[in-house]
């Protein structure tokens, strides 16, 4: 009323507030007040009722635009519902998939069971968050007692958990088809350990548990083992085991206490990556077992206490880079384990306490040249030990205590140029040592206080350029240390404390001196 009463006055006064004259006479001028009088009545009306109309407007889009909002709202409650709603029914039906795939591969026949275990790898695939599940039923699944079928028991080295389940050695269709299912549980696994980590189904990086498993041949070359756990533990392999080409990342593999018999094992091409590996107590008795150009990396990788007894072994080409590879306490029992041509690089390698056993042993052509490698408190009792043209450019090579028997240990046409060879307080008793045609430029070749037990030490055609050949404080009892035909232009030979006997040979000139750059300190 009050805005109404405002209009109203203000009209009036915008008319100059007419007034009529109380007279018996109507004249114009009067007919003009009264039209101004309601003009401006006419006036605020129309005002009040146009103020009445935008604020009318006003309120009724307010009140739309609060009701889009509100209704946004509601929508996008029940978008959320209907979401929480999908993924209840997803989870649903994933949980029903996987009782479903966890009865078939509890089947007793075995088109169910293989049925069952493309189903759980299928789920895997189709289910990210269940993915690590799904995996663990198909490794327990495989983890299972097995008895492979009796027509691979021919072979003595074919591991088993069980009995023969038919007499007359006759493989049973059971134990066949039993061996189908782990056979695609493994082809499944390795598949999917194939695709890039990227692809959505890769199940790089996922943890597998092998412990104790049998396994009647794998193939698990070209695949890459992630940031994961993957545990071989205890396992048996037998018939064909293949890890060529593999990959192992960041993640910890072990294969601590298995055995892996058979025909072949190889791990050829392999990569061991920044992780750790290990083979502690691991037993290699394959005929041939290679890591033939597998390269060691940033990594951990242990071969400690591991037996090797294949008729062949190979770790021709080997490269070792900056991280650790050990053997420590392992036992080398094969009649031929190579070394040849591996490159032991920036890491350290260690060989400490290992015993070798038997056969022909070669670090021929091999490269030493930077970190140590240190053969310490280790057992050599085989026919041949040798570094024929290996070449030592850096770092060390320890045989500190170590015990070297056998009939041969040569070093023919080897390069000593920078590293240190040390024989410290080492037990030679091999029949011959032989540095025939060698080249010392730099670096030192020791015997400190080594026993030579009837060894005889020959340095035909070796060419001494520089650094030194120290036999301090060695013993020699019935051997001989030869340095006739050898080469001097440079370096030094020290007997300081030998006691030898007899005593070393070396060429002289016609006058009776020995030849120029041979330093021979008093003894």
């Amino acid at each position: 009323m009050l805005v109404i009463g405002a209009l109203i006055a203000g009209a009036l006064w915008y008319a100059g507030w007419p007034s009529f004259r109380r007279d018996g006479t109507v004249t114009a001028s009067t007919l003009f007040d009264l039209l101004k009088l309601v003009f401006s009545v006419v006036a605020g009306i129309g005002g009040v009722a146009a103020l009445v109309v935008a604020y009318r407007r006003q309120r009724v889009a307010e009140h739309t635009n609060q009701l889009a909002e509100f209704a946004h709202v509601l929508a996008h409650a029940a978008d959320l519902r209907a979401e929480i709603e999908i993924d209840r029914n997803g989870v649903r039906l994933f949980n029903e998939r996987f009782t479903t795939a966890s009865e078939q591969l509890g089947s007793d026949k075995g088109a169910v069971r293989l049925a069952g275990v493309y189903a759980m790898a299928g789920l895997a695939d189709d289910w990210p968050e269940g993915r690590q599940t799904c995996i663990d039923v198909l490794c327990a699944y495989f983890r299972m007692p097995y008895t492979p079928p009796t027509d691979d028991l021919v072979d003595s080295s074919m591991p088993t958990s069980g009995e023969v389940s038919e007499e007359h050695g006759r493989p049973t269709e059971l134990a066949r088809q039993e061996r189908a299912v782990r056979h695609t549980i493994l082809r499944l696994v390795v598949a999917h350990l194939r695709l890039p980590e990227e692809a959505s189904t890769s199940w790089r990086g996922m943890n597998l548990d092998f412990t104790g498993a049998i396994f009647d041949g794998a193939e698990f070359s070209d695949a890459t083992f992630g940031s994961g756990s993957v545990s071989f533990r205890n396992a048996e392999f037998g018939r064909v085991t293949s890890f060529a080409r593999v990959q192992f990342g960041a993640g910890h593999v072990t294969f601590e206490g298995a055995r892996l018999g058979g025909h072949e094992v190889t791990f050829a091409e392999a990569t061991f990556g920044a992780g750790t590996v290990s083979f502690v107590g691991t037993i290699f008795d394959s005929l041939v077992a290679s890591f033939t150009k597998a390269t060691f990396g940033t990594g951990r990788v242990k071969f400690d206490e591991a037996t090797f007894r294949p008729h062949r072994l190979h770790f021709d080409q080997v490269i070792n880079g900056s991280g650790k590879l050990s053997f420590n306490s392992a036992t080398f029992s094969s009649a031929n384990v190579s070394f040849e041509q591996a490159q032991f690089g920036a890491g350290r390698v260690s060989f400490d306490s290992a015993s070798f056993k038997d056969g022909f042993i070669s670090f021929n052509m091999a490269t030493f040249g930077g970190n140590e490698v240190s053969f310490d408190d280790a057992t050599f009792d085989a026919a041949m030990l040798s570094f024929e043209r290996a070449t030592f450019s850096g770092g060390m090579v320890a045989f500190r205590r170590a015990t070297i028997g056998g009939r041969m240990v040569s070093f023919r046409r080897a390069t000593f140029d920078g590293a240190w060879v040390i024989f410290s307080r080492a037990d030679i008793v091999a029949e011959k040592l032989s540095f025939e045609r060698s080249a010392f430029m730099s670096g030192r070749l020791t015997f400190l206080a080594t026993s030579f037990g009837g060894t005889s030490v020959s340095f035909p055609h070796a060419r001494f350029g520089g650094g030194c050949v120290s036999f301090e404080d060695a013993v020699s009892q019935g051997g001989r240390v030869n340095f006739r035909q050898a080469i001097f232009g440079g370096g030094k030979v020290s007997l300081h404390g030998a006691a030898f006997d007899p005593p070393p040979m070396f060429d002289r000139w016609a006058d009776g001196y020995l030849p120029a750059g041979l330093e021979l300190p008093p003894a």
